[in-house]
């Protein structure tokens, strides 16, 4: 599953804000089922920041944020996150398996 989380960060407040998600990610990816992900800064709008982690299943995830240290560390970051949806299927070539449907997931 893929993780897109977007940020709103003033310019006075980018070398600190890149401190915090860079200590936020690191959190995360210390994770059991973390697979990879990156922090970014967007090229045409530099006010705009972006957290992308990508886990083997949303039950990782889920996991994750529940654990003690990413409540503490990353949780309180994460909550600055423009409010949007966030968690994304990845979709694969010829997987066959249906998407976007509105079903439990596997945890």
């Amino acid at each position: 599953m893929l993780v897109v989380n977007r940020f709103r960060v003033p310019e006075d407040d980018a070398a600190a804000f890149r401190d915090e998600v860079t200590a936020a990610h690191d959190l995360l990816a210390a994770r059991p089922g973390y697979v990879g992900g990156a922090v970014g800064r967007n090229v045409d709008d530099p006010s705009l920041w972006v957290m992308q982690t990508r886990w083997e299943n949303v039950g990782s995830y889920r996991r994750a944020l529940s654990s003690y240290d990413v409540k503490v560390g990353a949780v309180p970051l994460l909550s600055r996150a423009l409010d949007e949806p966030s968690a994304y299927e990845i979709v694969a070539p010829d997987d066959g398996a249906d998407l976007n449907r509105q079903l439990p997931r596997s945890l």
